[in-house]
């Protein structure tokens, strides 16, 4: 039997867990003896950032949950580690899946490979080039020590080639994330609060930030969001507001008619958010990729990207520190002068199929022989 455990940690990971557990559901039916283990090691714990994606994904509950949550990020990457090397102890399997770049990608990465078990990672070989991330020096641990790497760009598999990872160790498949995305967007729904708001689609603008460079600093929020308002000529702002940014939100007085903040999401208002968003102005890595595919334009609020592809063939636009820059193209989004934007290959809803057919071509015959 091949045995994968799966990890996820954190709201993106649930979006792109679900289809690879969806494949390996379907193969498991039709006779394919493979079986999963889904570990959730608690990294994201409150309920809209977690509990919800669960049941909006269709995700079957989690064998385990590590409780993890909370803490530095040393505290937290310690104790995912002890408690996930004594679920791997006792429920030792065939390898271990782990998604993106989290602490909880890491960390299980670390503990399975002490345990000499094989690792793959989805979503192998994207780097930012910042080290001020977290999330880089994750990728970077993360990628040293994998034994088998599915990739959703050819930039991606540049970057492991440059890392003298054998060819034949990287697997460009695409992207689960779209998957997802295309598995559900027949079923997104209309917030319930839409109506309230008076909001009418491609009327306006989808606002995230998170990121501590853009959100830690008072004046910097503030200066960012009195410039989005200023630009905008009073298109209605749609702010979901993730809890780290509620902490410094409330210490600002922030005062417009049209800046709109809200709770966090399930995920299928999310997407219904991003497809009939005249435009997203975000600092996240995974919303540029579903507005590149649903050709909504994107201004990302840093100054690199470990997603390349959906700006030089995608809807976004790096913007940085650059408030005028940022002025320019909320203005140029308004005027409906922007880029169109395509898809870059293999964001077809097909990669979790790829993944669990190479899946089994590599480990299967190892199992039988067994």
């Amino acid at each position: 039997m091949l045995n994968i455990t799966i990890v996820a940690g954190a709201r993106p990971n649930f979006m792109k867990v679900a289809p690879i557990i969806r494949e390996i559901v379907k193969a498991r039916d039709t006779g394919a003896p493979i079986a999963y283990r889904l570990i959730h090691t608690g990294q994201h714990y409150d309920k809209k950032m977690s509990g919800d994606f669960f049941e909006q994904l269709g995700i079957p509950d989690p064998h385990a949950n590590l409780e993890c949550g909370g803490g530095t990020q040393a505290e937290q990457t310690a104790a995912i580690m002890v408690k996930f090397e004594k679920e791997l102890m006792e429920h030792r399997p065939t390898l271990v899946l782990v998604v993106g770049d989290v602490t909880s990608t890491m960390a299980c990465s670390i503990t399975a490979k002490k345990l000499c078990i094989d690792v793959v990672h989805v979503e192998a070989g994207i780097r930012s080039g910042d080290m001020t991330m977290p999330e880089e020096i994750n990728r970077i641990v993360t990628d040293s020590i994998c034994d088998h790497f599915f990739t959703t760009s050819e930039q991606a598999n540049k970057n492991l080639l440059a890392q003298q990872i054998p060819g034949s160790r990287i697997h460009f498949v695409g992207n689960t994330m779209i998957d997802t995305l295309q598995h559900n967007i027949n079923r997104i729904r209309k917030p319930d609060w839409w109506d309230s708001l008076q909001l009418a689609e491609k009327q306006y603008f989808l606002l995230t930030l998170h990121r501590p460079s853009n959100v830690d600093d008072p004046e910097k929020l503030s200066g960012i969001l009195n410039a989005i308002i200023e630009a905008s000529a009073g298109i209605p702002l749609v702010f979901p507001v993730h809890p780290r940014t509620r902490q410094i939100l409330n210490t600002l007085n922030m005062e417009s008619d049209h800046l709109h903040c809200i709770d966090p999401q399930g995920y299928l208002e999310f997407i219904y958010l991003v497809k009939h968003a005249k435009g997203i102005i975000t600092d996240s890595g995974g919303i540029t990729e579903e507005a590149t595919v649903l050709h909504v334009p994107c201004l990302t609020m840093r100054n690199s990207t470990e997603r390349p592809e959906t700006v030089d063939i995608g809807t976004n636009e790096l913007i940085g520190d650059d408030i005028p820059k940022l002025k320019s193209c909320i203005e140029a989004i308004v005027a409906g002068n922007w880029k169109k934007g395509g898809i870059p290959d293999f964001w077809d809803g097909q990669t979790s199929q790829r993944i669990v057919r190479i899946l089994q071509e590599l480990y299967l015959p190892a199992v039988v022989a067994q």
